[in-house]
């Protein structure tokens, strides 16, 4: 049993360093989805995970499968769909939600038509889908670079945060919201997503950052305990993920995914906080 759980690991170096990789990912993307779905802003972050593919596209059409090339047209992508959808909807009187549709389904078609222009079907699928189990020495870089950035703005910007998704009047009186805030926690979103396309793909890269933050707010009602709970479940997801590629040959980018969405319904069911069995354990004791 052991052997079969570790022992993938312990052979072979390339599932180390994917797992290494899914690791960091899971230390930085899930804080940010807590925060989005505090929010009430879950969908974005698929948006934008949509929004990097042209830049990407771009990317990879100058310089071919060169990680900085399709991470800075990317990062450029993603940030101009996260502030055009502000800027179009002050200036039209729309709402920002539906720019960021109409932004992102653009942007999803111009960044498949630009790859298959140019490349091929296992390109297309690459950047799609993503490839965790080649992660090279960049992407590990970016990945832990990604990682220790946004840990430490969240460190610095945490007090600010939290206020803004529980009060979000109060902290516009006492000059702790703001546009500046939502920027830059906007670029951190766009940054994480970036550092996850390689190996999640741009269609899958928001999987590590959404699904365990909602799962874990079935575990904890406090914003700590959440971030906590969706770290650690982003992290089971990611080793689980990759044991279920290896075992059962399953492409592993959606692997970890699954994994996380098992891990999502689990949590719906059993959580503690408004699972569902919860839910029903409490109903006889108040009827009684």
């Amino acid at each position: 049993m052991v052997a079969s759980l570790l022992g993938p690991f312990q052979e072979f170096g390339f599932l180390r360093r994917a797992l290494v990789g899914c690791l960091a990912l899971a230390l930085a993307a899930p804080p940010l989805g807590v925060f989005l779905m505090l929010r009430r802003m879950s969908l974005t972050a698929d948006v934008l995970g949509h929004g990097i593919l042209p830049g990407v596209a771009a990317g990879f059409l100058l310089a071919g499968l060169s990680l900085p090339a399709m991470a800075l047209g990317g990062a450029v992508a993603g940030l101009v769909v996260a502030v055009g959808a502000g800027a179009l909807s002050r200036a039209t009187g729309g709402r920002e939600d539906a720019s960021l549709a109409a932004l992102y389904l653009v942007a999803l078609a111009l960044g498949v038509a630009l790859v298959s222009w140019r490349g091929g079907a296992v390109e297309l699928t690459n950047l799609l889908f993503g490839s965790v189990l080649g992660v090279d020495d960049a992407a590990l870089l970016l990945m832990a670079g990604t990682a220790t950035l946004t840990l430490g703005v969240l460190a610095l910007a945490w007090r600010p945060l939290v206020l803004e998704c529980l009060d979000p009047g109060f902290a516009r009186a006492v000059g702790a919201g703001g546009a500046w805030w939502h920027m830059a926690f906007l670029a951190l979103v766009v940054l994480n997503l970036i550092a996850a396309f390689q190996a999640l793909g741009t269609l899958m890269s928001v999987g590590l950052m959404m699904l365990p933050a909602i799962a874990a707010r079935h575990w904890a009602r406090r914003v700590g305990g959440i971030v906590y709970a969706a770290v650690a479940l982003a992290a089971l997801s990611a080793w689980a993920g990759l044991l279920l590629s290896f075992h059962a040959d399953v492409p592993s980018g959606p692997a970890v995914v699954l994994a996380a969405g098992l891990a999502w319904l689990v949590s719906v069911l059993a959580g503690p906080v408004d699972g569902l069995l919860a839910r029903l354990w409490r109903r006889p004791h108040l009827a009684g």
